[in-house]
């Protein structure tokens, strides 16, 4: 199929879940949902969008949740808050912007799609504006280097309806070989463990939401996941690259520390 997987794939847009209340965090999400917690100074879904960018995918739908009014405040303040700018005051009141920042070319639709709507409750209720099929769906508080081109192309080699991107992902103590008498043989500090794990970064055709219902209490990673798998309809992308979710204050912190460090390998963009 030379056509599809020659050259770069067509723009899509990227549905973004940005709902969950992230209890796990609780240090950084008490007054703020998990997705607008800062790496470098910027959320992490900005972070996360910026990649998408660096692919040319500039459509972003977010599904909203917890502290909604948060997210939909940081967006529609962006140009004052990224630009030098002069205002005139009084009843002609115009404001006048001074730089161009990278983002111009980005569209955030913000779709309030309930607190306590489950994965694939929001994507379902977000659907309505979807323009395009395929689309991706990836969580709000995940980072990767993924080369989206490269998984876009593989979905679309494939011809079923959704494709899951997996990692393997690494054990959190050191693993120890002993012998017969306790002797240790082999330490090895956090290898890489042989399963492979879901990492979000989802492409999805749109037949996929045929699957999802219409009920808010519907998980995505659940009865939808496993019954494309058993229709023989969802396949894995596995990434060798770099992938760590925001879970925990521990995670938080590692991350904060590879921006600073200028180590942050999801940095993908200039």
């Amino acid at each position: 199929m030379p056509s599809i997987l020659a050259g770069k794939m067509q723009p899509m847009q990227v549905m973004i879940l940005c709902g969950g209340m992230g209890t796990r965090l609780r240090e950084e999400t008490e007054f703020r949902p998990k997705p607008m917690v800062q790496i470098g100074g910027r959320p992490i879904v900005w972070h996360i969008m910026k990649h998408f960018a660096q692919h040319g995918m500039h459509q972003f739908i977010l599904c909203l949740g917890y502290k909604a009014e948060v997210i939909k405040d940081y967006f529609l303040r962006y140009e004052e808050s990224n630009n030098d700018f002069t205002i005139a005051l009084g009843s002609n009141r115009k404001v006048t912007y001074h730089q161009a920042h990278a983002e111009q070319a980005f569209e955030v639709t913000l779709a309030d799609t309930g607190l306590d709507t489950m994965t694939g409750g929001r994507v379902q209720r977000a659907s309505r504006y979807l323009k395009e099929t395929p689309f991706i769906v990836t969580y709000g508080d995940g980072l990767a280097d993924i080369n989206l081109d490269d998984l876009v192309r593989f979905h679309k080699s494939h011809g079923k309806l959704a494709t899951v991107t997996t990692v393997r992902p690494p054990s959190r103590f050191g693993v120890l070989e002993l012998d017969e008498a306790g002797a240790v043989r082999c330490f090895v500090e956090k290898p890489q463990l042989d399963g492979w794990v879901n990492a979000g970064f989802f492409v999805f055709e749109r037949r996929v939401l045929d699957y999802l219902g219409d009920d808010a209490s519907c998980v995505l990673e659940r009865e939808p996941l496993e019954r494309l798998a058993r229709d023989g309809q969802l396949v894995a992308y596995r990434h060798h690259g770099f992938f760590q979710a925001m879970d925990t204050y521990r995670e938080y912190r590692l991350l904060n520390d590879l921006w600073n460090e200028g180590k942050a390998q999801w940095k993908t963009w200039g």
